[in-house]
């Protein structure tokens, strides 16, 4: 009997301390699963590698955006560039174009007054003295009226008759509206002592004021016609 409970207790303790083996074998992987998980214990295998493509891919992102923006405001800066220089030159042309306009209308003045103040007829001087006068301001209209009447003394006894054709007008200049006009009339004229006709060339010196209407304010040379005999 005491042999039998020998033999038992040695079997108890074999198996003691198998278990106590198998105890440790089990404790020493849960110990490196726990180191393990120490190192990263949220993230799941692969983790780091996510993250850093996401980090790139917001830099690419933002670089494009950047790029784009950049275009964009180079084409705005661009159009706004070409806008500017188009509205420039349309005023520009513009004003060239009203500009010229004004030079035409006062040649156009110009030369209309010329050929009427050239035409004379000694027979009737009522229509000269009226274009004599006509599109002139309120100063110059009385002077002309009495360098008329004192010209009437030398066109009646002369026998004054001339026509006139226009020939050529031009701007000389033109400052703050005041266009000084230099305009030249084809004039034949007959008089006692030329009754076949003489052929001439009357310049005239013809100021107009933009300001007030295009008014004839100074005529030069009116006279010139007449001075000639």
């Amino acid at each position: 009997m005491a042999g039998m409970e020998d033999d038992m207790n040695t079997d108890i303790a074999e198996t003691a301390i198998i278990e106590a083996d198998v105890v440790e074998v089990e404790a020493a992987p849960s110990a490196n699963t726990e180191a393990d998980t120490e190192d990263d214990p949220s993230s799941p295998p692969g983790a780091d590698d996510q993250q850093a493509e996401r980090a790139h891919r917001k830099i690419s992102i933002s670089l494009r955006s950047l790029l784009i923006s950049a275009v964009i405001a180079a084409l705005i800066v661009g159009i706004g560039i070409v806008i500017w220089m188009y509205v420039g030159e349309r005023s520009k042309l513009e004003v060239g174009s009203i500009q010229a306009a004004n030079n035409r209308h006062a040649e156009q003045i110009a030369l209309d007054y010329a050929v009427g103040a050239a035409k004379i007829d000694a027979k009737d001087l009522g229509p000269w003295k009226a274009n004599l006068v006509k599109g002139t301001t309120p100063e110059l209209k009385a002077k002309l009226n009495e360098a008329a009447s004192s010209m009437e003394q030398i066109l009646v006894p002369l026998q004054w008759n001339s026509t006139a054709v226009p020939l050529v007008a031009k701007v000389r200049s033109n400052a703050n509206g005041i266009y000084v006009v230099d305009t030249f009339v084809g004039v034949n004229t007959k008089t006692v002592q030329a009754p076949d006709g003489l052929a001439s060339t009357a310049t005239y010196s013809v100021t107009i004021d933009n300001n007030h209407d295009w008014q004839i304010s100074e005529v030069g040379g009116v006279g010139s016609v007449v001075g000639q005999k």
